[in-house]
């Protein structure tokens, strides 16, 4: 990781980044104190107290009590590292641009670590909780369930990339990995700001509303970053491409009969319905318009690295309804939900699920040009003999991002 592109927009990004996370910490240090011991002081029920209503916090408190209570242990486990992860990341982010790479790799040790023993305590609530019985219900315990394994997962590979030499793929993988972790305090501003939009929702229907885009719209986000933080116009051995026109006019009509499927299935729940589809649609437009312009600009600039990365993350995001219109009878049928959970939970983990993905794409984009030039006959141009250095994946200050 290295400076951003763009120096405007990189600090303002790391500033926002940053207050949202220290804001959080200490919401998460003590979240879980009250159902430990009724009473006890807590910054988060104490913020919404006074930016929604006592009575949403206590409702909360009360709907949560059951299902936290048999895992309360790893769940306090999960909220304290959880909050130390919101501290590490900044610095983590501000020791990478400052190129303090000792302390940025003993603090990533740190970083990895925190982030296996909090989800531990994460995956011991899920397995002691039935689906049914979980806070806000089955679907919201699928799509936990999915960020839990996809924040595992990108910790995961990006320490084999970082340990194999690949500087560009560690900076992916740990931004979607920390795009992942922004998910609960993204969720909290949620609980303090839709009950402005929709008075009277109980906090377990704002859970319903915020999951059908909070997993895109973090992956989103760390897509963001990659590309703010890369700025080469090639990678050794890319040639062609893996995501050309034919291939996204068949991911538009995939894209297209999802959507057919999903709308009308939301829009038969009703009121309810209509406002989840509308969480679900609105966000999913603004990506899409913004993939598709970003491509279109790399071309432009025959940028031809930028392009690709840009359309295979449009086409995994176009293939999303689609994968969520096949998992809604997959999930009714294996976990036993009716079908407007089922459609709830497949729509909530489509996009995330398609991101990570399209982040594993990429992956094996840069790993399949490396393999093609060490096939090569000859000597390899110097470039190509080694995995990038960790500055080649940065563009000197002051570029506009692409």
């Amino acid at each position: 990781m290295g400076r951003p592109t763009s120096t405007r927009r990189g600090r303002v990004a790391i500033v926002a980044l940053t207050a949202v996370c220290l804001a959080y910490a200490p919401i998460a240090f003590t979240e879980l104190w009250p159902y430990a011991r009724p009473g006890a002081p807590a910054l988060g029920e104490w913020v919404l107290g006074r930016t929604v209503s006592p009575e949403f916090v206590a409702e909360a408190v009360r709907d949560r009590m059951g299902p936290y209570e048999r895992s309360l242990v790893p769940l306090i486990v999960h909220s304290v590292l959880g909050g130390l992860l919101m501290l590490l990341g900044p610095v983590q982010l501000l020791t990478a641009v400052r190129r303090r790479i000792r302390l940025h790799r003993a603090l990533g040790i740190v970083f990895a670590v925190t982030v296996y023993v909090s989800m531990a305590g994460a995956a011991l609530y899920l397995v002691r909780t039935p689906p049914e019985q979980a806070f806000s219900g089955a679907a919201f315990w699928v799509v936990l369930a999915v960020i839990l394994v996809g924040t595992v997962g990108s910790v995961t590979f990006g320490i084999l990339a970082a340990l194999t030499g690949y500087p560009d793929l560690h900076q992916r993988w740990l931004l979607l990995c920390y795009g992942f972790l922004m998910t609960a305090p993204l969720l909290r501003l949620e609980w303090g700001f839709l009950p402005t939009l929709y008075p009277g929702l109980t906090i377990q229907e704002i859970n319903r509303v915020a999951i059908m885009h909070l997993g895109a719209l973090v992956s989103f986000g760390a897509l963001l970053a990659t590309r703010a933080l890369d700025r080469r116009t090639s990678v050794p051995g890319l040639t062609g491409s893996w995501a050309p026109g034919p291939v996204l006019v068949l991911a538009h009509l995939a894209g297209a009969a999802g959507l057919a499927a999903l709308v009308p299935a939301f829009l038969d729940q009703g009121a309810e319905g209509r406002r989840l589809l509308l969480a679900y649609a609105v966000p999913y437009a603004v990506m899409y318009a913004v993939l598709a312009a970003r491509a279109a600009g790399a071309r432009r600039a025959g940028n031809g690295w930028a392009r690709e990365e840009w359309r295979l993350h449009l086409g995994a995001l176009l293939l999303a309804p689609a994968f969520s219109a096949v998992m809604v009878p997959v999930l009714e049928r294996t976990m036993d939900l009716d079908r407007a959970t089922a459609l709830v939970a497949a729509a909530g983990i489509g996009c995330g699920m398609l991101a990570y993905t399209a982040v594993t794409v990429v992956s094996l984009r840069v790993l399949a040009g490396r393999e093609l030039l060490r096939r090569r006959p000859g000597p390899q141009p110097p470039e190509a003999a080694t995995p990038a250095p960790e500055s080649a994946v940065v563009a000197p200050a002051g570029e506009e991002v692409r």
